[in-house]
């Protein structure tokens, strides 16, 4: 096993798969001269050239645009947005052509395309810089949604998403791009769609993806101290989401709390609440608890900053509370 950067495992995903299929390109702001924005794909442009590693305008709408109709001829583009924030200039072509060109064509067009980059909270970066957009996303039938929360993780969810003959909605966080984790030296992916347990636990279940994934670790250390076992599941795919790993596990601990980084209204802890209730509702002992950040855009002010995101300490209250304690 190797130890590299989360930076790293995207960059050695993208080129690898780069390496096995002529047909596979990047494009997106400065992932070419300055080899990315938060450097994901550094000396790309020396291996691949600049037919292959496209520096694009400030024009998320058009290079979004112009990666579809490659797609739609044979092409298998991985589109870098600099921020997902920056995305909803450009979500017209992932939601109105992309997600929907399979089944408006009949299914004459497959679009195999990646839209990656870095989504939720990056520390001071003001409310329009600060969004998640999972369950945006997640809400549009004909994309995939895929939220790594670890280097190992990132790099073979990545190489599956960039096979997949669908487009997938792939997001990373800034504040991992630097994270290290182990990587085998072969080659290896992960199947989309299916969940991980990353701690086996008798009491509760906690699920979550992403980096807020990290609280829950810190959360289940501390409860560990006082004889409170936490299973803790990492989505890594939000849709399709894996339903099975997340009811088995219900149905053995009977307790279940929901970890997010983002708005309450509509999110994906909503959905899995009500898939819990319909299908594990006699197995529950205790109402699921969930946890979001605050209904507010995000502040700028470190402080209530600190106060709008999720931590340990919500998730170690929200154990206790359906273990009545």
């Amino acid at each position: 096993m190797r130890t590299i950067q989360f930076r790293e495992a995207v960059c050695e995903a993208m080129s690898e798969e780069m390496r096995r299929d002529e047909s596979i390109y990047l494009i997106g702001e400065e992932v070419a001269e300055y080899n990315g924005a938060y450097k994901a794909s550094k000396g790309m442009l020396d291996e691949f050239g600049p037919k292959r590693v496209i520096d694009a305008p400030i024009a998320e709408l058009g290079f979004a645009g112009i990666a579809v109709g490659s797609a739609m001829n044979g092409n298998r583009p991985i589109v870098e947005f600099m921020t997902f924030n920056f995305s909803l200039v450009g979500i017209d072509q992932i939601i109105n052509n992309a997600a929907k060109m399979r089944q408006m064509s009949g299914g004459q067009f497959n679009i195999p395309i990646v839209f990656r980059g870095p989504t939720a909270s990056a520390g001071q970066l003001g409310a329009t810089h600060s969004q998640a957009f999972e369950n945006w996303y997640a809400n549009v039938p004909g994309l995939k949604v895929v939220v790594p929360s670890n280097v190992y993780d990132a790099k073979g969810l990545l190489k599956a998403a960039i096979r997949d003959n669908d487009p997938v909605i792939f997001m990373e966080s800034e504040q991992m791009y630097g994270d290290k984790g182990e990587v085998p030296e072969g080659e290896y992916t992960i199947p989309l769609g299916v969940a991980d347990i990353k701690r086996e636990g008798t009491d509760v279940t906690i699920v979550s993806f992403g980096k807020i994934i990290k609280e829950a670790y810190k959360a289940a250390d501390e409860l560990a101290q006082e004889g409170i076992s936490c299973e803790i599941i990492d989505l890594r795919t939000v849709r399709p989401l894996d339903n099975e790993t997340i009811l088995k596990s219900v149905k053995k601990t009977n307790r279940l709390v929901i970890l997010e980084e983002a708005w309450p209204f509509g999110s994906i802890s909503s959905e899995i609440t009500y898939m819990v209730q319909e299908q594990a509702f006699d197995h529950l002992d205790a109402p699921i608890q969930r946890i979001t950040t605050a209904d507010t855009p995000a502040p700028y002010s470190p402080e209530l900053l600190q106060e709008w995101l999720p931590n340990a300490n919500d998730v170690v209250k929200a154990v206790k509370k359906v273990l009545y304690k």
